[in-house]
């Protein structure tokens, strides 16, 4: 907030919006609607004074349609909420009459929303490191690519993956499909324009499920995963466009390969040199024998922490959550952590968060990692598939702040351990 433009003259607004913030610590679950509101009204100030930049106007014109369009979308959801679906029923196309007649009442806040998006770009381009960003799978069928998008999509089917070992009911993400056919129909417009936004000011870019460039998993309206089915996309359109437009920005491009992955994919992608992700729950391998063109991590963001695979309390985590909990599993990934890092059962928690990065040092892959949940001992994954409201998904704060993040001695010695034989990032 102190790097906002406008922020030194606003000063008061940004401060009081800090120490409420720090106020909101007490509970570890962040409240994303409490910060937004805090934040926003400091924003508000700053822009008040720096809303008028003419670098600002002029990126804004540049920008074009898109941003334009995601502007006049927040501001509309400001007064309607942030469901399209429900708006009034002349607001709900954004081609329509009704919509083009409230953008000069909503000029104002249409220009804040999109001032925001070039204080986000400046932030973002300004971190002196190659950042991976984030190409989800999806989006919500509430937001805005729904709304900007909807008569590509098949909006009453949802997203998701069958049952496996780690998810016996399946998943379903609740997010629309594209059509196939409507994608091609556009060019597959909307595709580019994606990647074109998130590869901005990247180092490099991870693609969630990445196996849905070749088919998806559609979940029918009213039923559930174990109803679903898969549906064909063009594999090859779409692999040359993330081709080009990642070579174009100069960003590295990883492919989340995990769960379901049809035969003859992984070997579509290493040829185009997109990363595979190899993770030490998965692979039957130690990590010498993993491929060169793979990033190489204990977890991920949807699967049990070393934590809480060591403790037991991911299997306990399940269960309150009302996950149907798979106890082989979890003896399985602790042998298999046992293993890799040949500490006996007694062993503390940070020992086998140290020696179990220091066995990916080993792997010959182009890129090693690790998450802050493991280098903090945090027991809790940060989301569980299969969940709602029984777990708090994407809410759970680390236990320390950022700040104190970089003293804790078990994470100086999780970067030192995947740091042997490794030179410079390239």
């Amino acid at each position: 907030m102190e790097e906002v433009d406008g922020a030194a003259v606003a000063g008061e607004a940004v401060t009081r919006a800090a120490e409420a913030g720090r106020a909101l610590l007490t509970d570890r679950r962040i409240e994303r609607d409490a910060v937004w509101t805090l934040k926003r009204e400091a924003l508000e100030a700053c822009f008040a004074v720096a809303g008028g930049d003419p670098r600002f106007v002029s990126w804004r014109a540049a920008a074009g349609p898109p941003l334009e369009g995601w502007a006049r979308w927040c501001a509309l959801a400001e007064r309607h909420g942030g469901d399209w679906r429900v708006w009034p029923a002349a607001l709900r196309r954004p081609d329509g009459a009704a919509v083009a007649e409230k953008a000069e009442a909503l000029a104002e806040r249409a220009a804040f929303f999109a001032w925001l998006q070039w204080q986000l770009q400046r932030q973002v381009e300004a971190v002196p490191l190659p950042v991976v960003h984030d190409l989800a799978v999806g989006f919500d069928p509430g937001g805005f690519d729904a709304w900007a998008w909807q008569d590509l999509l098949a909006l009453e089917a949802r997203i998701g993956a069958p049952p496996d070992e780690f998810n016996r009911a399946g998943q379903d993400w609740g997010l629309p499909p594209f059509v196939p056919w409507r994608l091609r129909r556009v060019s597959f417009g909307p595709f580019i324009e994606t990647l074109r936004a998130v590869l901005h000011g990247a180092g490099g870019l991870r693609v969630d499920h990445v196996m849905g460039l070749f088919r998806l998993f559609w979940v029918p309206p009213g039923a559930g995963p174990a109803d679903g089915a898969y549906v064909r996309y063009p594999a090859d359109d779409l692999l040359d466009l993330l081709a080009l437009e990642s070579t174009r920005a100069g960003a590295v491009i990883v492919g989340e390969d995990l769960g379901t992955v049809e035969a003859g994919v992984r070997e579509e992608l290493a040829a185009r040199a997109v990363l595979s992700m190899r993770l030490l729950w998965f692979e039957d391998d130690p990590p010498q024998a993993w491929p060169e063109r793979a990033l190489a991590l204990v977890t991920t963001h949807d699967l049990p922490t070393i934590a809480g695979v060591w403790t037991g309390s991911d299997l306990e985590d399940q269960r309150a959550a009302g996950v149907p909990a798979f106890e082989e599993g979890a003896t399985h990934l602790r042998r298999r952590l046992a293993a890799r890092t040949g500490l006996p059962d007694v062993a503390a928690v940070e020992d086998v968060v140290v020696a179990a990065h220091r066995s990916l040092a080993a792997a010959p892959s182009a890129l090693v990692g690790a998450t802050l949940e493991d280098a903090l001992r945090v027991p809790e994954r940060p989301n569980m598939p299969g969940t709602v409201d029984s777990w708090p998904n994407w809410s759970l704060a680390l236990p320390v702040p950022l700040e104190e993040v970089e003293a804790d001695p078990t994470v100086e010695a999780v970067a030192d351990g995947l740091r042997p034989g490794r030179g410079p990032v390239p």
